[in-house]
């Protein structure tokens, strides 16, 4: 039985670009070892992060910056990520609105990192 995600692959553009926007705006680590893609990490999660002509194997069949669409979840009121937002320039792209997660009814808030993937951020009611 599936359980969880345990983390998910973006492929970007540049990859300094995208680590500086998600450590900063956004407040993840940055975990990077030799030999491996830089992981972006979070509660207990990860995002892998593989720029697109550093690729590793294996790889999705169509690696592309800007394919990107998730769910962040945050307790966080999003007014704060809206504070947060302006100070690092981030545009919001819709919200807050209803949304229906995984575990029931959130508010969210979109926006797009730097290679233009579609972020949500939703905090549940």
């Amino acid at each position: 039985m599936i359980v969880g995600i345990d983390h998910l692959v973006i492929t970007v553009a540049d990859l300094e670009r995208t680590v500086s926007f998600y450590t900063q705006a956004l407040g993840m680590t940055c975990v990077r070892e030799p030999g491996r893609p830089a992981a972006l990490t979070f509660g207990s999660q990860k995002i892998n992060v593989h720029q697109k002509d550093h690729m590793i194997e294996p790889k999705a069949s169509r690696p592309t910056p800007g394919s990107a669409d998730f769910c962040l979840v945050t307790d966080r009121p999003l007014e704060e990520w809206l504070e947060v937002f302006q100070r690092h320039g981030v545009p919001l792209e819709l919200g807050p609105v209803a949304r229906t997660g995984a575990r029931g009814r959130m508010s969210s808030i979109y926006f797009r990192d730097p290679d233009n993937n579609l972020i949500e951020i939703g905090r549940y009611d």
